[in-house]
């Protein structure tokens, strides 16, 4: 199955991501922030990076532009409940800088997941 690593400051929305992606197989890592998920992400090979984009320490913005940069070909799905932007916007920008997918919080997990597992086989 695949290496999955989610970014996300709400420590809820990791740990769900991480118990549903582990239930069906995967090996899921977690950072809280964008500095810390870039960390891992360039230290480790990973299918796919799901990644919230406002967080501390690193955005995920510029989080998705540094991870295209360095690893072209890793798969990202984007999340977002906006903030300071309207989650649309922030989704929008995420989807320019680099994201495969991207979906507003809260999500569907199981649109999350399926969404996830068509990136990760290529479909």
């Amino acid at each position: 199955m695949a290496k999955i690593l989610v970014i996300d400051d709400d420590p809820q929305c990791v740990e769900l991501l991480k118990i549903a992606f582990e239930q069906s197989g995967h090996t899921v890592s977690a950072a809280t922030d964008g500095r810390s998920g870039l960390m891992a992400a360039c230290s480790e090979a990973f299918d796919l990076i799901i990644t919230d984009v406002l967080m501390p320490e690193k955005d995920g913005l510029e989080l998705i532009i540094e991870l295209k940069r360095h690893k072209p070909n890793v798969k990202v799905i984007a999340i977002s409940g906006g903030g300071i932007l309207h989650f649309e916007d922030c989704l929008k920008m995420a989807k320019l800088f680099g994201a495969e997918q991207v979906m507003e919080k809260p999500f569907d997990l199981k649109t999350l997941m399926k969404v996830a597992n068509e990136l990760i086989s290529g479909a």
